[in-house]
């Protein structure tokens, strides 16, 4: 498709969405994600539509993000396989609202949903930001042209 080959032109950070509901995690990996507000915090991402995580995270009201660094593309792919048992062999814990997030990210956001639009084939959903924090030091992961990479940033500071 024309459309996503010249969006691919435009490299996006990686993050792992997840929830818990009654007890159990869910979780998936998104692309289209980005700050929105300072006042108040607020940040947004994009779920299809057939997403089988999305009516969890909706229920759920609540979430974390998990900003992934430039060694964990296993995850990603991981956390974007339909009917995986995507938590299973990584390390992870619950925030202090007990939200599941990767220990090995390099940010967290917690967050409640605050709104959700209609996007096409995707949900725009708006989070408020309740707390974040930095994880460990590391470059972002990336997708740019339908390939993960970690983010190398040459004569601008530290990769």
């Amino acid at each position: 498709m024309e459309f996503r080959r010249v969006m691919g032109r435009f490299p996006t950070g990686v993050v792992v969405v997840a929830t818990r509901y009654h007890g159990r995690p869910y979780g998936m990996s998104v692309n289209s994600f980005a700050s929105v507000s300072l006042d108040p915090l607020m940040l947004m991402f994009c779920a299809a539509r057939d997403s089988s995580t999305w009516p969890y995270l909706r229920k759920a009201g609540r979430f974390a993000v998990s900003v992934l660094g430039a060694g964990q593309e296993e995850a990603c792919r991981l956390f974007a396989t339909k009917g995986a048992d995507r938590f299973a062999g990584l390390s992870w814990s619950l925030n202090a609202s007990g939200q599941p997030v990767l220990d090995d990210a390099i940010a967290w956001f917690d967050c409640v949903v605050a709104d959700v639009y209609p996007g096409g084939d995707h949900k725009i959903v708006l989070g408020q930001v309740l707390n974040m924090r930095e994880g460990v030091d590391g470059s972002p992961l990336v997708f740019h042209r339908g390939a993960l990479s970690g983010l190398s940033v040459n004569g601008f500071g530290k990769a």
